[in-house]
């Protein structure tokens, strides 16, 4: 059944612009306290990434393809992962970071759900700030 009252915005990044602070501030703009990546296309001259189980970051320079972006979004936190591919195809991805810049665009539709707040909230058991789900 679909759901009328969700909300869907299209962006379009500029070249220079850093993929994860441009997300975050459209977020913040359009007030989204429940939001994920519908889908994401666009290029890199940069990344800036976490692999997993990581706590600090991989970075490099050069012309990166976005093959995915994906997570959920909302002014109360933001988790997002990427998997991008170089001139050769060699696919890497994480926890996307600041500092993934755009090389020419990135295409980005970004859903927003009526029913729902999500926060992030300090997870015992992990260890990290953990999506927590609440009605509207």
């Amino acid at each position: 059944m679909k759901n009328t009252n969700d909300v869907s915005y299209v962006l379009r990044l500029m070249p220079g612009e850093d993929l994860r602070v441009s997300i975050k501030n459209f977020v913040i703009k359009y007030k989204i306290e429940a939001g994920w990546i519908v889908t994401c296309v666009g290029s890199l001259v940069c990344y800036n990434i976490r692999f997993a189980n990581q706590h600090t970051s991989a970075s490099s320079k050069g012309h990166f393809e976005i093959i995915n972006l994906s997570g959920t979004v909302s002014v109360n936190g933001c988790h997002l992962h990427i998997s991008i591919a170089d001139d050769k195809g060699t696919t890497i991805g994480g926890h996307l970071l600041n500092g993934c810049i755009i090389y020419t665009t990135a295409e980005i539709v970004v859903t927003d759900s009526a029913k729902y707040i999500f926060n992030r909230e300090k997870d015992e058991a992990t260890g990290w700030k953990e999506l927590h789900i609440n009605p509207k």
